[in-house]
């Protein structure tokens, strides 16, 4: 991927052979979900494994949802990850915490849903995931919804974009939110977990393609 374009994470890997694939395709993060009820939630072998099976300049991030400092830090080292996504409702104290141990923290908010975009200002989080929030689980859910919302956000905060994307609308996505990355996942599978590397060289390539005006933040 070039400068000129955001970043790109592609979320809920469970394989290293996928993992390995979408790097080499060219994302520069990936996603591990530790979420017990996520049908994409793998093991601290499984994400280990992937991590080490990464190039060092990809990132390895984990997603948790209300997990506490104690048990996010043992699969940060456990699994030698670089990132934390936090996609509950966690509170800023835990952010600041886990911003001291020299991790990216990544926190989520939601258009319609709590946090909502009004309480970025409490966390200090090294940047924010937005989506609507409106599926059962957390997580984007495969719902596409008004991007556009987030852009006057993103001038103020770095913005990772989720929820909905897909290869056949992630041009247009960023054109209207102007996001710093995006983030993937069910947009780009066979099945829960099980990443197509065909649609994500083409999310790849779509976004890379998408020339805008701004000097976008590194986030991974």
């Amino acid at each position: 991927m070039n400068n000129n374009c955001p970043q790109v994470k592609v979320c809920g890997l469970t394989g290293v052979e996928e993992a390995i694939g979408c790097a080499d395709l060219g994302a520069n993060a990936i996603g591990c979900v530790f979420f017990p009820k996520s049908p994409r939630n793998l093991s601290e072998i499984q994400a280990k494994e992937i991590s080490m099976a990464l190039p060092s300049e990809v990132k390895t991030v984990g997603v948790f949802v209300n997990e506490s400092f104690s048990n996010i830090m043992h699969k940060v080292e456990f699994c030698r990850l670089n990132a934390v996504q936090l996609h509950g409702q966690e509170s800023p104290e835990l952010v600041r915490r886990l911003q001291k141990e020299n991790l990216v923290v990544i926190k989520a908010l939601f258009t319609e849903g709590n946090p909502t975009l009004d309480e970025a200002e409490k966390y200090e989080a090294s940047a924010f995931l937005v989506e609507c929030g409106k599926g059962v689980l957390p997580g984007g859910n495969a719902i596409e919804w008004d991007w556009e919302k987030v852009k006057s956000f993103g001038n103020k905060y770095p913005l990772i974009l989720a929820g909905g994307l897909a290869p056949k609308n992630v041009f247009n996505a960023v054109s209207v939110s102007m996001p710093d990355a995006v983030d993937v996942s069910s947009g780009v599978e066979l099945g829960p977990g099980q990443k197509d590397l065909g649609k994500v060289k083409s999310f790849l390539k779509a976004v890379s393609i998408c020339k805008i005006e701004k000097n976008f933040r590194k986030i991974f």
